[in-house]
């Protein structure tokens, strides 16, 4: 290849927004296959090739460029011929446009190590399921030109990986986001497709980790398990759900950055999700009232814990009480022998739904699987069954789970026979398998 001439790159569709988009920060991730590494440096080699850029290639800790991915641009230039680039020790440069690539462990952060990254065009940090909060807060502020990029790709390893709670959590309109797996690389040898497939058989939670690039659980802690969720989100509903009465979920915002979220189930599929942020207590109100217009629910059950009592109290003013029901998350449950409080009870519903013997429907939407999988569960002295509160779930995890309490909120009420007046006909066979 002509050291003059573009390079040509055949980049999965999947991560052509490596090269299409301007963003200060691009997160990709996934399981097993899905050609993160091999995308990442072909990008990164087609921008160098066409420009001059200090690209810094970073791990938490390099003990020697053998831990780097220096090997792997090395190679990538030898599969396409680019002969205008020399290899050193400790670093790979285009002689003809000056492009260099540079490899660094972010904590060996001497002085001369750090200012050597204020430069950086473009930093790529592989494996960024390692990178420990205190070298992200190191590294993010370093990458200071203007301009410059972060590329991360990795494999989540844990639910709380610092650099996913950093970035990924509220992603704002200057983050990328985007998950991977060997289905979307048109490159996935067929041995590893058939891996995929006897794994998914024979362990689907395995798989879910090791190839759909899902975190693991801590095993029995959690209420909902993940097979379950992403099992709901595979189903497509059966028979004409229409006949089963329309119940709808609404979790209000209590913080700044929390959502207030709807949730439309009616049967055994959950119809959509619809979330908002900062709304006030009137601006939320004026929304459910059009969703009860629109949608004619059964009943809304409305979080009344916080904020939530001037939205019920609005929808009351406005005519609204003959649909809304009203429910306080800490209140006493309605199996008081059972449950500490009413949460506890309405997510115990929401997880016997999806683990009944009946395929239930989830619509497959981002941040979904981790909002239901999010609640640890332990027992009270009485041996009642109690959830981890909101606000250590945040800490934790970085966000509240609203998606999941407006699914629960569903299960607020027993699907009673007063619930099908102006159901569309048809028999109906109560789907209360929680009872």
């Amino acid at each position: 290849m002509d050291g003059g001439e573009k390079m040509k790159v055949e980049l999965p569709k999947a991560f052509r927004e490596l090269l299409t988009v301007r963003a200060r920060y691009k997160l990709f991730y996934g399981g097993r296959a899905g050609g993160k590494s091999f995308a990442f440096a072909d990008a990164l080699l087609t921008q160098a090739t066409s420009r001059k850029l200090l690209i810094a290639c970073v791990r938490e800790v390099q003990n020697s460029i053998k831990d780097s991915v220096y090997k792997l641009i090395a190679d990538r230039i030898a599969f396409y011929g680019l002969g205008e680039y020399r290899l050193y020790e400790d670093r790979i440069v285009n002689r003809k446009n000056q492009s260099k690539f540079i490899f660094k462990g972010i904590m060996d952060h001497n002085a001369q190590n750090i200012k050597s990254l204020e430069g950086v065009d473009i930093c790529w940090c592989e494996e960024a399921q390692k990178i420990s909060e205190r070298a992200w807060q190191i590294l993010d502020p370093t990458i200071r030109k203007p301009g410059a990029e972060i590329w991360l790709s990795m494999n989540r390893e844990e639910e709380a990986d610092p650099v996913w709670k950093a970035l990924a959590r509220h992603p704002d309109s200057d983050t990328v986001i985007r998950k991977v797996n060997y289905y979307d690389n048109p490159y996935c040898p067929e041995n590893m497709r058939r891996l995929a497939a006897r794994c998914k058989a024979e362990n689907y939670d395995e798989y879910l980790h090791v190839w759909e690039g899902e975190p693991r659980l801590l095993a029995g802690d959690h209420l909902i398990g993940r097979q379950e969720v992403f099992r709901a989100m595979q189903n497509k509903p059966e028979g004409d759900v229409r006949t089963a009465p329309l119940i709808a979920g609404v979790d209000v915002a209590r913080f700044g950055d929390d959502k207030t979220v709807f949730c439309l189930r009616q049967g055994r599929q959950v119809l959509s999700f619809k979330a908002f942020q900062k709304l006030d207590v009137v601006q939320a109100a004026h929304r459910v009232g059009a969703m009860i217009a629109a949608e004619h629910p059964a009943r809304v059950c409305i979080d009344v814990g916080g904020v939530g009592a001037g939205v019920y109290d609005v929808l009351a003013a406005d005519g609204f009480a003959e649909y809304i029901v009203p429910v306080n998350f800490g209140e006493r449950a309605e199996l008081a022998e059972r449950y500490a409080n009413r949460r506890a009870e309405m997510w115990a519903r929401a997880a016997a739904w999806l683990s009944s013997p009946l395929p239930v429907s989830l619509p497959d939407i981002p941040g979904l699987a981790e909002d239901l999988t999010a609640p640890l569960k332990t027992f009270d002295s009485l041996g009642r069954l109690q959830l981890e509160p909101k606000a250590d779930i945040k800490k934790r995890l970085g966000r509240s789970p609203d998606l999941g309490d407006a699914l629960a909120l569903t299960f607020a009420v027993q699907n009673e026979a007063y619930l099908l007046k102006g159901s569309r006909g048809g028999e109906y066979v109560d789907d209360a398998i929680y009872v």
